[in-house]
């Protein structure tokens, strides 16, 4: 009995596990998956899974959503006008020479009159600082001031050097588009002044189609139509006769435009005097 015992007990015992062996016996309280493979160290696969987790699901904030929506609507506005200007210049790329001619003559009048005007602006403040009666010199130059408003608002007469244009359309066929393409060419080769026939040009001088005429502002003009303008001859004569221009576009319309230089001209139809029902003076 006690023989059977000791060869059991013999036979059931296990050396004592000093740490050392063939690489494959796993310590107690490890996990299998904390087992480093081969050639794969377990930082490198930690990083990775924390990455993993860090991209995946995404998770964007509301800041991040509306910084998106903002940029994506700044590149859509850039777009549009990056696409605009493109046209623009090839809308100018396209134009016929004369076009352009006029375009750029248009745009040197322009310049000059706005040089004419800085230079008489800074001629008024240099009087005024120079003058040794300020308030005198302040009346004249507002006074001069009105008479200009008054020219430009038709309640004042004006004279000076200009040209009188005569369209004359026996077979009718001049409408009013035609005249306000007349007069648009005429105000940016730098009219100052018009009357047509009995009509005094203003601001909100308007041309309309009737049963019996072109009707302007409201009242009937017949043929011939006289272009009464002040300005400087030698800018509103050369911009009616350019190529593709006034004078060509109404011979095709089989009418006649005659262009007379003159160093008096006089535009004498007045337009009313309105008060204004609620705008007043700012100034104090």
């Amino acid at each position: 009995m006690s023989d059977e015992h000791g060869k059991h007990g013999k036979h059931d015992a296990r050396p004592p596990h000093d740490g050392q062996g063939d690489g494959t016996d796993v310590p107690e309280g490890t996990a299998p998956d904390a087992v480093e493979g081969p050639g794969e160290p377990q930082e490198q696969l930690t990083g990775r899974q924390r990455l993993v987790a860090g991209l995946w699901p995404p998770r964007v904030s509301r800041a991040q959503l509306t910084v998106a929506v903002l940029l994506f609507v700044l590149g859509l506005g850039l777009a549009i006008q990056v696409n605009t200007t493109s046209d623009n210049g090839g809308t100018l790329r396209g134009a016929r020479q004369e076009d352009l001619v006029r375009i750029l003559t248009e745009v040197d009048n322009r310049t000059q009159r706005l040089e004419d005007e800085k230079r008489g602006l800074e001629t008024q403040r240099s009087q005024l600082q120079s003058s040794s009666d300020q308030a005198a010199e302040a009346l004249k130059q507002t006074r001069q001031k009105e008479q200009q408003l008054g020219i430009l608002a038709g309640t004042v007469a004006a004279e000076g050097p200009g040209i009188t244009l005569t369209v004359t359309d026996p077979h009718g066929s001049v409408e009013a588009d035609s005249l306000l393409d007349t007069l648009q060419e005429l105000r940016a080769a730098g009219a100052e002044a018009i009357q047509i026939n009995s009509v005094r040009v203003v601001a909100d001088t308007y041309f309309t189609d009737g049963s019996d005429g072109v009707l302007i502002d409201g009242h009937r003009v017949a043929q011939p139509y006289v272009f009464t303008v002040i300005g400087n001859p030698q800018d509103l004569e050369p911009a009616l006769n350019i190529p593709g221009g006034v004078v060509q576009t109404l011979e095709k319309e089989q009418a006649t435009a005659d262009v007379v230089r003159s160093q008096k001209i006089v535009v004498d139809a007045l337009r009313p005097s309105k008060q204004p029902d609620y705008a007043r003076s700012s100034s104090r």
